[in-house]
């Protein structure tokens, strides 16, 4: 009597799996560009993390007969959102690669990764921290402007980036769970109307022929004057902006971003005594 009751237990059980995995495969195939409220809650997860894991104001630095402060400009950076498939991405060489040949256009342009180094490099550095980064902003490839506040933890993965560039592309601002303050938000064109009027706008390019020692020449800047530093976030090319007073080289070799901004955090430290 066990035996066959036990026989026809494990059948349902078995069917009733099937019929589970066969729901499972509907709901994915139905996904809609539209944000659905699985992609909703998703993106309010990335954000609510992302603000639990955000750091107090910067402590400013002790030596308060330094009031200058610097302010980064990442140019050309790559945040395209297309619709792929059946949802709306950030395109990037890695994943899109098919779908961007598709469309007639360059992989090895479509790099949000150096964006995201880039921003890792400011808001990690020291620099920050001690309060003498004063704004970053961001343009991209397709002249969009927005800002990042100083005390911002950007997300450790790329993944988790995307999610919140597009968000941001798509909304226009992320606010900081159950406060006004924005943690990012798109702003008007062009950048050079929220630039303090005593700075020295630097640019940089491999390609300048005045190659300096970074350390040196902010230095030589009087204490009182800002700094504005436009570092170029894209995989090829060259900043080109009719704001930039002086155009430099920092290394006789090509640098990435990130590293290229490791570098100006480092003299910017020397300078101003941040440990």
């Amino acid at each position: 009597m066990t035996r066959p009751f036990a026989v026809k237990a494990g059948k349902k059980r078995k069917k009733r799996e099937e019929n589970y995995d066969k729901e499972e495969v509907e709901l994915v195939k139905e996904e809609t560009p539209a944000a659905t409220a699985d992609t909703i809650a998703e993106d309010e997860k990335i954000v609510e993390d992302l603000v639990q894991d955000m750091p107090g104001i910067p402590i400013t630095v002790s030596n308060s007969t330094i009031r200058s402060r610097a302010i980064f400009i990442l140019e050309k950076a790559s945040l395209e959102v297309a619709k792929v498939g059946k949802s709306y991405q950030i395109l990037n060489s890695e994943d899109h690669a098919n779908f961007l040949r598709k469309h007639n256009k360059n992989p090895s342009d479509y790099r949000p990764d150096i964006v995201h180094q880039a921003l890792l490099m400011i808001l990690d550095s020291p620099l920050n921290k001690a309060g003498k980064i004063q704004a970053v902003y961001v343009k991209t490839e397709k002249g969009v402007l927005f800002e990042v506040k100083p005390h911002v933890r950007i997300p450790r993965t790329y993944k988790r980036f995307a999610g919140i560039m597009l968000q941001l592309l798509q909304k226009l601002s992320i606010s900081a769970a159950g406060k006004r303050d924005k943690l990012f938000r798109v702003i008007k064109n062009p950048v050079t109307q929220y630039l303090p009027v005593d700075s020295r706008k630097i640019g940089f390019s491999y390609s300048s022929e005045k190659l300096v020692d970074i350390q040196k020449y902010v230095t030589a800047v009087k204490d009182d004057v800002n700094f504005v530093f436009v570092v170029g976030a894209m995989a090829h090319g060259k900043v080109d902006d009719e704001y930039v007073e002086d155009y430099i080289s920092i290394s006789g070799y090509p640098m990435s971003a990130a590293w290229c901004i490791a570098r100006i955090c480092e003299g910017l430290q020397q300078k101003w005594s941040v440990l």
